[in-house]
């Protein structure tokens, strides 16, 4: 069986870093002709930006300012030039921030990923990701398709009913969170439904920690992990070696000290920068607010990309729950509408291999209906289901932190 998606995968580190960086500045022309970019990078010469230290001098756009850009501007903050209606889909994700589905084959550049993973031509893949509004759904789907694989549009939730697709279709391999790969084979076996036709994975969008991979290798199947971002597709993803994640194929990835855009030595944890040579949609120096560390020398499978140690928390208190992310703003928002809550703290943990969420409120008029109220606005405003826990005042450190995860 091929080991490798295509040639590009194994050439020369410095080939692929001449490529790189000969095609950046028409990519950087093309971005600074859209005006969000053109007042971003003002006084930039994009012939000049050949080597990672020119890049390093270029400002970083940090995609927790995309929420206010892309109101102030909509849809896309002025750093797109391409229509909407240029697009095959169009997405909203928690913030807002809008984003745009390119017109051509595995637009969000996922194949090598699964292929990586273990999928082939022929495969049928259960897509558990959502389909509705967000683009997870359809950033999977569209990387399976691409590689020729059958894909049931399955989104979560609605286990009874996906019981009956795996009985039906016999999928061998899984694309979504961990957690509900869990879920639904726990469900499965409690309701003696058989769900082992399932033997390839490749998860995302939650934390992956050693004890579940080890259970899911216990009962048959070979999970991987990828990190991908609704703004870029698939940044990085693990490979048979089990090394770390590589980086994909057409971006130019740095890890950098939070808060600034200088770049830390490799093995030290920083957080992940990227830019991405899309002519459609590119990204100059996105700041992702997601930590990792550059491991050093090329993977074991062969691949001569950049590895990266994974996904590693956040640098900012923006976090990742259940595959969705969650914003200070959107806490801000639950105090609005509840002007009887004082300090406010989002708790995540983990409640055995699954996230979870508790908001801690502080309030002088502790009672069960406001209780059930709060609650109800959390998952208006997340989109998630979470505990709430009032507190009488002064019970919460006076930090500044609204979102704590513990995970």
């Amino acid at each position: 069986m091929t080991e490798h998606y295509d040639a590009l995968e194994t050439r020369e580190p410095q080939a692929r870093e001449q490529d790189l960086f000969a095609r950046l500045p028409d990519i950087l022309r093309r971005a600074m002709a859209a005006p969000g970019y053109a007042a971003h990078l003002a006084g930039i010469e994009p012939a000049a930006v050949t080597s990672r230290g020119a890049l390093a001098r270029l400002p970083v756009l940090r995609k927790s300012a995309l929420p206010a850009l892309h109101r102030a501007t909509p849809p896309f903050g002025g750093f797109n030039l391409e229509a909407p209606g240029r697009f095959a889909r169009l997405f909203t994700s928690p913030g807002p921030i809008f984003e745009a589905e390119p017109a051509e084959r595995d637009p969000w550049c996922g194949a090598r990923a699964l292929f990586a993973a273990g999928f082939r031509s022929g495969d049928i893949v259960l897509n558990t990701f959502s389909y509705h509004l967000t683009p997870g759904g359809f950033i999977f789907d569209g990387a399976a398709r691409a590689l020729g694989c059958a894909v049931i549009p399955a989104g979560p939730g609605n286990t009874e009913q996906q019981f009956e697709l795996i009985a039906a279709y016999r999928p061998v391999a899984y694309s979504g969170t961990p957690d509900f790969l869990k879920i639904l084979l726990d469900g499965a076996a409690a309701a003696g439904r058989d769900a082992t036709c399932i033997r390839r994975a490749l998860v995302s969008g939650a934390a992956f920690p050693r004890s579940l991979q080890d259970e899911f290798t216990t009962r048959g199947i070979d999970a991987y992990q990828a990190f991908a971002t609704a703004d870029l597709g698939f940044i990085a993803y693990e490979t048979g070696a089990r090394d770390g994640l590589v980086v994909n194929e057409d971006l130019i990835v740095e890890i950098v000290r939070p808060g600034t855009g200088d770049a830390v030595p490799d093995g030290e944890v920083g957080e992940i920068v990227v830019t991405s040579l899309d002519p459609h949609h590119p990204w100059i120096r996105l700041a992702l607010g997601d930590l990792s560390a550059v491991l050093a020398g090329p993977s074991a499978c062969g691949r001569t990309n950049m590895r990266i140690k994974g996904w590693m928390g956040r640098a900012d208190q923006t976090t990742k729950i259940k595959g969705m992310f969650v914003r200070p703003e959107q806490v801000a928002e639950i105090a609005r509408r509840h002007p009887e809550l004082g300090r406010l703290r989002l708790v995540v943990r983990r409640e055995g291999e699954t996230d979870a969420m508790v908001l801690r409120a502080e309030t002088a008029a502790i009672d069960d209906s406001l209780g059930e109220a709060v609650a109800t606005s959390l998952q208006a405003v997340t989109k998630l289901r979470g505990g709430v826990e009032l507190l009488t005042p002064g019970t919460l450190p006076n930090d500044g932190r609204v979102i704590a995860d513990e995970r």
